[in-house]
């Protein structure tokens, strides 16, 4: 079992290397992924399930522990997010089925992965767990009332429809691993260890899925895609560090506020294009590529942290 920890520990700390790599397999091999794409629902379940067997009661009492930091950390999450994916989109005069999708990934909620960016950056990881909780419960009815809000423009939105398909796929499979880990806490233990590398073998098989299923689109609009979605995450860092401060957080907790919000569900995203704009697989490319960007940007932005926060110490 201890090689097989260091195995997943290797594999998770080299997340970004293997999103890019079957990526680029899938861009020129893409029969080989193509047939993935219907699991696609599945595999986020599979994700999500492991997320909550890693969560307990403890997780949710922390919401009251830092009640302002969470409202804010959330709020931000749900305002800046879809914000300046809408603003985006309409700057770079985006085609609809381009639009659609980087306002898709931006009504997400926070993504897990955000928790261990934080800690990573030694910011409050309490109150990023809490964050995360809070946004992926309030997903099935904020992310669907929003994305309408700014997306019906372009396409027609069925907002009842993606209400269920995330309870299904989301908030069914968390509360189902909550459970397990309550009462079946022995049996469930010896299965968290292998979840992580569950999640990263699962957003891998997301990624190269929706990639092959737009290699055309991609081949087309690939670069102005990558650019947008690296704006949207890093004006997401920026704007949620600044939120916190302003209303007076300390840096510890701007740290972790600013990593939750620029940090999506991005396998939410693509399951939620692949469901309902199945006709249009570019429109799950803005969450396919914010998947593979906010891992290499996450990371990156949690090393800067942490160097500087060594350096105050050693002052």
């Amino acid at each position: 079992m201890t090689a097989f920890l260091r195995f997943s520990q290797f594999v998770q700390k080299t997340f970004a290397l293997w999103v890019i790599l079957f990526a680029v397999i899938a861009l020129f091999i893409p029969d080989a992924f193509i047939w993935m794409k219907a699991y696609i629902p599945w595999v986020l379940g599979i994700i999500m399930l492991g997320m909550g067997m890693t969560m307990t009661v403890d997780d949710f009492k922390s919401v009251l522990a830092h009640p302002k930091a969470v409202v804010i950390g959330v709020v931000a999450h749900f305002v800046v997010m879809p914000s300046v994916a809408y603003f985006l989109c309409k700057i770079f005069y985006l085609p609809a089925e381009i639009a659609v999708g980087v306002i898709l990934v931006g009504c997400c909620p926070g993504g897990t992965a955000s928790n261990v960016i934080t800690y990573m950056a030694k910011g409050n990881t309490a109150l990023s767990v809490a964050c995360t909780s809070v946004s992926t419960f309030l997903a099935p009815v904020l992310t669907p009332a929003i994305f309408y809000v700014l997306a019906s423009q372009w396409i027609p939105i069925d907002a009842g429809s993606m209400f269920i398909d995330i309870l299904k796929v989301v908030i069914f499979p968390i509360i189902l691993g909550v459970f397990l880990r309550t009462f079946f806490k022995e049996k469930t233990e010896q299965y968290i260890q292998i979840m992580p590398l569950m999640s990263v073998i699962g957003i891998v098989v997301i990624v190269a899925a929706i990639i092959a299923a737009s290699k055309a689109s991609i081949m087309q609009s690939g670069l102005l895609i990558l650019g947008v979605v690296i704006l949207h995450n890093g004006l997401g860092f920026l704007l949620g560090f600044w939120a916190s401060r302003f209303f007076n957080l300390s840096y510890f907790d701007s740290k972790a506020v600013a990593i939750e919000v620029g940090m999506q569900n991005s396998g939410l995203g693509v399951t939620l294009a692949a469901i309902h704009f199945a006709a249009s697989p570019v429109t799950a490319v803005p969450s396919a590529i914010f998947s593979l960007w906010h891992n290499i940007s996450g990371p990156a932005l949690a090393t800067y942290w942490a160097a500087k926060a060594d350096k105050i110490e050693q002052e």
